[in-house]
């Protein structure tokens, strides 16, 4: 990859990763946590599985109810 194709992939980058938080910003605080449990659900699930995709959505699915369940 040349310098130029390398900037312009890290500017694209930024800005889908900003345009993606923004449609974010009204959910509830319940909703941030299900989302935010599932994310660490499916990286737990992805890492203890050495990659299988039914041990990243297992994980995804146990995050997220373990994340719609915190402050309840």
């Amino acid at each position: 990859m040349n310098k130029i194709t390398k900037s312009y992939t890290g500017v694209i980058l930024a800005t889908l990763l900003s345009v993606s938080l923004t449609g974010c910003s009204h959910w509830s605080k319940r909703d941030r946590n299900t989302a935010i449990g599932a994310g660490v659900g499916a990286v737990g699930g992805h890492v203890l599985t050495n990659g299988s995709g039914l041990g990243t959505l297992g994980g995804a699915a146990v995050g997220g109810v373990i994340g719609h369940q915190v402050n309840k």
